[in-house]
């Protein structure tokens, strides 16, 4: 039975599920830090893209741009609080090592690729298939009782698939032209809320995000403040944080900003193509929208977006998802330490099926 005081959040939830059923696309999500969940309904099942990024509605883009951003254009919008009711259990699940041997090797590869001069740094992925009995409704509603301080959404397009996730990295906050992003990188394990001791392999991926992100914005800002790297909690997991912010240039544009940023150092590497061409050679599966950014454009005025990078994420099919986690590899990186990394991502959306 729906708690009496979310009973506004379930009739959203109930117009989702009348939406997927009918075929029409949709999203539902609350930012960080917030109780407003806001749900994004589209009246037909066309394909809409965000080609200037002046288009308004809720933009869901791939990690590669080159295979087009789309928005769900908003005809209605709902907006309702979620108050958490801690009705969540956590679930009993296996992480299994299936597709060790192969990550292993790719991490080696990458490695190998950083010695020879090729890379400074390049972040490598895998996928997990599991089996999900949950509806995406379900999934979403477990996100927002254990991630409170994570972008929490549910995203279906009848020509795309449906996803969900609780991402914990902005890729970039614009208001006018008061910019907002992070830098975010480095992985610890939480154990028992002490704050973690970082090693010089961590430390330095940070700085190295910290400065590649700074250099790509200079050219499109008047201003540049960037913050010392902080520690913070995403899920069950410790990374280093600076926040970066500034002014853009009056005749910046959102479509600049964006396509200096992503893919961030964060998701792909350094230097960003060299990054890319080896990932999409030497990962054995397409990312598609993993790793790329989805959020708010233009939605209540002009010249505004609050945009977050798609990770800790999964494709929803039926009966089954795939969940994707990567890390960040570096000179300094032990492929043995680089799996267990992504065992502790993976935990993230495991929890919730």
């Amino acid at each position: 039975m729906p708690y009496r005081k979310n009973r506004d959040f379930h009739t959203l939830i109930d117009q989702v599920t009348v939406s997927v059923a009918q075929g029409l696309p949709c999203c539902i999500y609350r930012k960080p830090g917030e109780k407003l969940v806001t749900g994004v309904f589209q009246s037909d099942d066309t394909l809409n893209y965000a080609v200037t990024f002046e288009e308004r509605g809720f933009v869901f883009a791939p990690f590669d741009l080159n295979d087009k951003a789309f928005v769900i254009t908003p005809d209605k919008i709902i907006n309702t609080n979620f108050e958490p009711t801690e009705s969540v259990k956590n679930n009993d699940f296996l992480v299994q090592d299936v597709g060790k041997n192969f990550h292993l090797d790719l991490v080696e590869k990458g490695i190998s690729a950083i010695n020879k001069g090729v890379l400074k740094k390049v972040v490598l992925s895998r996928k997990i298939d599991i089996k999900i009995s949950k509806e995406p409704s379900e999934l979403f509603e477990a996100l927002l009782e254990l991630y409170p301080n994570a972008l929490c959404y549910l995203f279906f397009h009848p020509k795309l698939g449906t996803w969900c996730g609780a991402t914990p990295e902005t890729l970039v906050y614009i208001n006018d032209l008061e910019l907002r992003t992070m830098s975010l990188a480095a992985t610890a394990i939480m154990q028992d809320s002490v704050d973690p001791e970082w090693g010089s392999k961590e430390i330095e991926e940070q700085q190295m995000v910290t400065d590649y992100i700074g250099q790509k914005l200079r050219p499109y800002l008047d201003e540049v403040y960037v913050g010392s790297p902080k520690s913070v909690e995403a899920g069950k997991l410790w990374h280093l944080k600076s926040k970066i912010s500034g002014k853009m240039a009056s005749n910046t544009t959102i479509k600049e900003v964006i396509e200096a940023l992503h893919p961030t150092p964060a998701v792909c590497g350094i230097p960003t193509q060299q990054a890319k061409n080896f990932i999409q050679k030497e990962e054995n599966y397409q990312r598609t929208f993993y790793t790329g950014f989805l959020g708010e454009l233009n939605l209540t005025k002009n010249k505004e977006a609050t945009l977050f990078v798609n990770l800790r994420c999964m494709e929803v099919y039926k009966e089954k998802a795939s969940i994707f986690v990567g890390g960040g590899i570096t000179g300094a990186s032990i492929p043995e330490n680089e799996w267990s990394e992504t065992q502790h991502k993976s935990i993230t959306m495991l929890r919730i099926t």
